[in-house]
């Protein structure tokens, strides 16, 4: 997993649903425009589709919800474990107008593809969502072309795992931790690990790196790559020097979430970079040996005293455009966001909020230390390139990155390759 499946959002209250705004689904069924956008504007049961709940946090909710709507029940659709199964179901089922997904969960960087293809509903006008208790990254990454498309139901940021036993003060830059790497070496233990196997882990980490050392992936209109810079070179260039150094280790290559925390928790790194869901089983896994020995802090930045920018985790709802519901699957978002709910999944599953107050609750504080670390990484993150071509961009990001780390090209030939293979996705190639 790149994030937790579940991490959840933000309190927002919208206006009411009156009627379906031109753009909404429901025609295919031969009837008028205006009939349609009087079905689609009805309430009544739904489906919420997601990945599997792993946490088990989902269907309480949903029992909570259909206690109070029993005319507007919601139906709990569990698809696989797996990323990319989920994004192939959801665009089957896009594709064929299945009116039966109403609200789906799409990870954040998948908003972008569905919303060009006109699969998502906008949320504007009467189906506009309150934003302004949410931490900003988490709407940005859900809007595309100034509209918002999904409600945020998750956030997550990277976060810096260290062994306070060994460095009691975590570092605040990215020379800071290098400079350290003596402890490690000390110690007989390896030195920085993130998730460096040639997966969407990579992508995570090395936009990170580029975008903490101030340089981009694409333009902020998403029309032109913007890996040519010093900016780029010098924060990839920082990756792959730590492994021509042996800091990171050969096999971290091999890394994702899962190998990278339980060679932390075997004491076998000072520093490891990953998501927030390692606290609670760095502390209590029964084979864990740094249970008392490790802390959080957070990504190091460049240098300048700015926090790194995590790569933006998380999920969204977004209501299909095909759905005959639309007035329910609006509220259930809203109660999806409610301070209710995501205190409940924060609680009694980790999941990260969205709702930026929670993470200033002093009883949230003591029974997750880590709340403050992570509300600052979210803050400063940075979502991953905001395009449709998503799929054919992380590919490029990938393979040359893999590249570079693994020794087989320089960071410049790298770099001018990703550019070019990043430009023709862009651009509608493949």
């Amino acid at each position: 997993m790149l994030s937790r499946k579940v991490t959840f959002a933000a309190a927002a209250a919208a206006t009411g649903v009156l009627v379906l705004s031109a753009c909404g689904g429901g025609g295919d069924d031969g009837g008028s425009a205006t009939d349609a956008a009087a079905a689609g504007a009805a309430t009544g049961p739904i489906t919420y589709v997601q990945g599997k709940d792993n946490s088990n946090i989902v269907q309480p909710a949903i029992d909570k919800w259909n206690a109070a709507h029993p005319d507007e029940k919601v139906t709990l659709k569990e698809q696989t474990d797996q990323a990319d199964q989920q994004h192939d179901d959801l665009v089957q089922n896009f594709q064929a107008k299945n009116a039966d997904y109403d609200v789906v969960s799409v990870d954040n960087i998948w908003t972008s593809e569905f919303a060009a293809k006109g699969w998502l509903q906008p949320l504007t006008g009467d189906y506009a969502l309150d934003t302004s208790t949410l931490l900003p990254a988490t709407v940005t990454a859900e809007t595309y072309n100034k509209t918002l498309f999904a409600g945020p139901t998750s956030s997550d940021g990277g976060l810096l795992y260290y062994r306070k036993d060994l460095v009691p003060t975590p570092p605040k830059s990215w020379d800071e931790l290098m400079s350290m790497c003596d402890i490690a070496t000390q110690n007989g233990i390896d030195c920085y690990a993130g998730q460096y196997a040639q997966y969407e882990g990579l992508t995570v980490n090395v936009a990170e790196a580029i975008n903490t050392f101030g340089g981009s992936i694409l333009s902020e209109d998403g029309k032109t790559a913007t890996l040519d810079t010093p900016e780029a070179k010098k924060g990839l260039d920082a990756l792959v020097k730590g492994f021509a150094d042996g800091d990171i280790p050969k096999q971290a290559t091999t890394y994702q979430e899962e190998q990278g925390r339980q060679s932390f928790e075997d004491g076998k790194l000072l520093f490891l970079r990953n998501w927030p869901y390692v606290y609670s089983l760095a502390k209590t896994d029964g084979s864990s040996t740094v249970k008392d020995t490790f802390g959080v802090a957070v990504l190091p930045g460049d240098g300048d005293g700015k926090p790194g920018a995590s790569s933006l985790g998380g999920h969204a709802a977004g209501i299909s455009v095909y759905s005959d519901h639309k007035k329910t699957a609006l509220e259930f978002i809203k109660f999806l966001q409610s301070e209710e709910i995501q205190n409940d999944w924060l609680t009694q599953g980790s999941a990260a909020p969205v709702i930026a107050s929670l993470y200033d609750d002093p009883a949230l504080v003591e029974q997750f230390p880590y709340l403050p670390e992570l509300k600052t990484s979210i803050e400063n993150a940075v979502p991953r390139p905001v395009t449709p071509f998503y799929p054919a961009v992380t590919k490029a990001i990938q393979d040359n990155a893999f590249s570079a780390l693994s020794g087989s090209k320089t960071t410049d030939a790298a770099l001018t390759d990703m550019q070019a293979a990043v430009q023709n996705a862009i651009s509608g190639g493949q």
